[in-house]
């Protein structure tokens, strides 16, 4: 009899889902069209935001994404839940493995439940869960990175925890891969507001937020090291918050010269596009995509 991970790959009882290689071919995404809910905020901060957001601004930048995604050739599944209004950060609420989703319970209490609008999207397109954090463990997906096709990297700190790390060792156990816990530098929301891998062997990393046991994992795994400074384009404009398309090709929040001009720098090829309403809900492209598939 086939494995689940077996049936999964053959697409006949589930759709073909996961990846390990965080800079594969990106194939399948899931993004949330921003519900009402965003229109009605009346208190930024209370609701995780840095300003008040421009509702339909944010939905036309979520088309267009949508649409720039489907012209590379990438499917695009778009829910559009009511819910709160911190859904539309879609990479948080589940994480992928080639045997189906380990799905996400979130660590603040303003995006509690969350986690089941992505569960419905997920499962209505085919998907299987693997995995549904409880307890006492938080996990979200922005804490989890592949290094390389055995070894996925979890972060820990504000919005996961040690439990959590266990959960995603358990689901990626039975795909003979290992889990390596970092702890996360103090302010600093997820991993992937870190390091972002760019290819087999390139990374670039948020410089002052960088643990050194991060550092050392990046190094023991060869990897070329591209470091930022914590200026205005990364910190405000969220320039390293972008969506690797391909093997050292990105999408990135337009208006950061400087960080493009470090990429294309380090032979990454670089595309733009406005994501501002978002930049006002505290997220940027990387937050929003919530990644399904990528080529194995």
């Amino acid at each position: 009899m086939a494995s689940h991970a077996e049936e999964v790959a053959a697409g006949a009882v589930w759709t073909p889902c996961g990846y390990r290689s965080e800079t594969a071919a990106l194939r399948s995404v899931l993004l949330v069209r921003p519900p009402d809910s965003v229109g009605a905020v009346r208190r930024p901060g209370a609701s995780l935001m840095v300003g008040p957001v421009d509702l339909p601004a944010m939905r036309a930048q979520c088309d267009a994404l949508a649409d720039r995604l489907r012209d590379d050739g990438v499917e695009v599944h778009l829910a559009a839940p009511e819910a709160s209004p911190n859904v539309v950060f879609a990479r948080d609420l589940f994480w992928m493995t080639p045997a189906g989703a380990v799905l996400a319970r979130m660590a603040s209490a303003q995006r509690a439940g969350e986690e089941r609008h992505a569960a419905l999207a997920l499962a209505g397109a085919g998907f299987p869960i693997l995995r549904t954090v409880s307890g006492t463990a938080v996990f979200e997906g922005a804490d989890a990175l592949w290094i390389d096709p055995s070894t996925v990297v979890v972060g820990t700190g504000f919005r996961t925890n040690a439990a959590g790390a266990a959960a995603v060792a358990s689901a990626v156990a039975e795909l003979g891969a290992r889990v390596v816990t970092v702890p996360l530098a103090p302010g600093v929301q997820h991993l992937l507001g870190t390091v972002v891998f760019l290819g087999p062997s390139t990374a670039v990393v948020h410089r002052a937020a960088c643990p050194p046991e991060l550092a050392a994992l990046l190094a023991a795994y060869g990897y070329r090291v591209i470091p930022l400074p914590p200026d205005e384009e990364l910190l405000v404009r969220r320039g390293m918050n972008l969506l690797v398309l391909a093997p050292e090709r990105v999408l990135m929040p337009s208006g950061c010269p400087g960080i493009r001009r470090t990429l294309e720098r380090a032979g990454v090829a670089v595309d733009e596009i406005d994501v501002g309403a978002y930049l006002r809900a505290a997220g940027g492209i990387g937050c929003v995509t919530g990644v399904v598939r990528r080529e194995h």
